[in-house]
């Protein structure tokens, strides 16, 4: 069983021990890390001030980092997180940071905000670490490989969070209600931009990360490990390709169903602009006040005479429009 221990509220250590291997692993994940923690790592390990004072930044770093000391590696990545979007297509993505120290016997996690896969993975760590791959050869750079698959895979649903946004897009789209379609199209579109941003990086620092030395792992066993973590992304990368892709012809198909309807309206809206524009004219003619030469002024039905003679010009004009094909 492994060793668990609170050290403080924000602190836990987990220490995996393979009787077999005669050396231990410790896991450090560090949660709202603040001048208490920072100090804690200044004394346990000799950290450089300026990765400790960015890992307790409150605002995220712009972009990953990844910088190998003589001692150990500092890694900053992002993952996206997904966010409920009540099954209107709404939900927005935001990006979730985590700074790495990977050592020899040792690696420390601190997340920017709780992240429901590292959280598992460090819990199934305090109940039974067996059944992880670090329990096998009590390897940091291994137990970060665990720690960055499980991410990766919990990232894919963001992916599929899209797809079905996609699919609720096009129905819309279909069923032409204008603003709710533009609504999650703006989302999509966003959401994307945020992943590209997020992940953009990743598969370089993968194969920067296969290219550690380990004095316990064999070469070829990390480029098989990491290996896989650079056909995820690429996989991930490859697939939201394709979702920015489908997005982009959505937004082509409304834009287009939108200016159909749009020159619709201005077509009907220029019919009864041209009817009754040629009816004021009508009216304009009759009301004009001439003695003994405006036709109907002394008649005694002269107001419905002018008005049968513009109900007569404006049925004209409609079935001139009709066999024009205008309406």
């Amino acid at each position: 069983m492994p060793n668990f221990k609170k050290i403080s509220k924000n602190i836990q250590r987990v220490i995996i021990d393979n009787p077999q291997k005669g050396r231990q692993l410790t896991w450090i994940n560090i949660n709202n890390a603040g001048k208490t923690e920072i100090e804690f790592l200044r004394k346990e390990y000799n950290f450089k001030l300026s990765h400790l004072r960015a890992s307790s930044a409150k605002a995220n770093s712009e972009r990953p980092i990844i910088t190998r000391e003589d001692d150990y590696v500092f890694m900053i990545l992002h993952f996206p997180l997904p966010l409920q979007n009540n099954g209107n297509g709404n939900g927005r993505i935001k990006a979730a940071e985590i700074e790495f120290f990977i050592g020899h016997g040792y690696l420390v996690t601190i997340p920017s905000e709780p992240i429901e896969p590292l959280n598992e993975l460090f819990n199934l760590c305090k109940k039974d670490s067996r059944s992880l791959l670090a329990f096998e050869l009590e390897s940091s750079a291994i137990l970060l490989y665990e720690i960055l698959k499980k991410l990766l895979e919990y990232s894919y649903a963001t992916l599929d969070e899209n797809s079905i946004a996609i699919g609720l897009a096009e129905q819309i789209i279909l069923g032409q209600d204008q603003n709710k379609s533009a609504n999650i199209i703006l989302n999509l579109r966003h959401n994307l931009i945020n992943m590209r941003k997020i992940m953009q990086n990743h598969k370089n620092i993968m194969k920067r990360l296969m290219s550690m030395e380990s004095s316990i792992i064999p070469p070829e066993y990390l480029k098989k490990y990491y290996g896989e973590l650079i056909g995820q992304t690429k996989t991930f990368w490859e697939t939201m390709e394709n979702q920015r892709e489908m997005v982009e012809i959505l937004y082509d198909s409304y834009q287009s169903l939108a200016n159909y309807r749009l020159n619709n309206s201005m077509k009907m809206l220029t019919i009864f602009y041209v009817t009754f524009s040629s009816l004021s004219l009508v009216a304009a003619i009759f009301s004009m006040k001439i003695d003994n030469g405006m036709p109907f002024l002394n008649y005694q039905n002269g107001f419905w005479s002018i008005i049968a003679i513009m109900a007569i010009i404006g049925l004209a004009m409609l079935l001139l429009f009709k066999k024009k094909k205008w309406l």
